[in-house]
């Protein structure tokens, strides 16, 4: 099972641009894979429809086997809360919760369908000290540096232990120290739970630790190659 794109186009305006051109690959569940190209290439489209965040104008999604088009409203956003997971380039807190309280947030929204929110805030709390963040669970954002505020996001994104996590450039904005700490989580959450990461990248370093790279030029695939497995890079606090 996994993610499975079919001759996938986008395009936005009018009269329309095609951003995406007839794109088919599929991602198998378990992998790292980078997507990586220059500015404009298509890599954020291409991950946003791969995410359910976005529908492609031609073309089908798949996961598991079911074509995102097709879902009812409710079934995709059961698939997006519990399924899926999404880091930004910026982070997106909320400046008025503490830390633990932006985590929780999917667990909020999928209370009413019979979660375990008790259940979910021990794991969220266990994901912040996992992330070096033990005793600050009840800080503001403004109360964390950058590189911590984008660890809270990733905890958020992994609170309901999801099998897609797509990240946007998540070490864009951050420095070298904060990137290979955020790198190291991504790492970590497929290596240790098989979680299916798609990372879109400028770094080719971090690229080049995914097992997969997928290179866009003009939303266009140029290469798709199987990468060999790198030492494992640990993360400090």
């Amino acid at each position: 099972m996994g993610l499975e794109a079919r001759s996938v186009s986008k395009s936005f305006g009018e009269p329309p641009t095609k951003v995406l051109h007839e794109l088919s690959f599929s991602i198998d569940e378990g992998e790292f894979v980078a997507l990586t190209g220059r500015s404009g290439s298509g890599k954020s489209t291409l991950l946003y429809l791969l995410g359910a965040l976005d529908f492609p104008t031609s073309g089908e999604i798949l996961i598991d086997g079911a074509n995102f088009s097709t879902m009812s409203g409710s079934s995709l956003h059961q698939l997006r809360n519990r399924s899926i997971g999404f880091v930004f380039q910026f982070h997106y807190l909320l400046p008025e919760l503490n830390a633990i309280e932006n985590v929780l947030m999917p667990a909020r929204k999928a209370k009413a369908s019979g979660v375990d929110t008790k259940e979910l805030e021990l794991r969220g709390r266990t994901l912040l000290k996992d992330f070096g963040l033990g005793g600050k669970e009840e800080r503001l954002p403004r109360q964390l540096s950058g590189g911590e505020q984008q660890r809270v996001a990733i905890a958020r994104a992994l609170a309901m232990n999801p099998r897609y996590l797509f990240a946007d450039e998540p070490t864009g904005a951050l420095d070298t120290v904060n990137g290979e700490i955020v790198m190291g989580l991504f790492e970590k959450a497929n290596r240790e739970n098989g979680t299916t990461v798609i990372l879109v990248t400028h770094d080719p370093g971090f690229a080049a630790r995914a097992g997969r790279q997928i290179r866009l030029v003009d939303g266009k695939i140029t290469a798709d190659e199987k990468q060999s497995a790198k030492p494992e890079v640990k993360a400090t606090t």
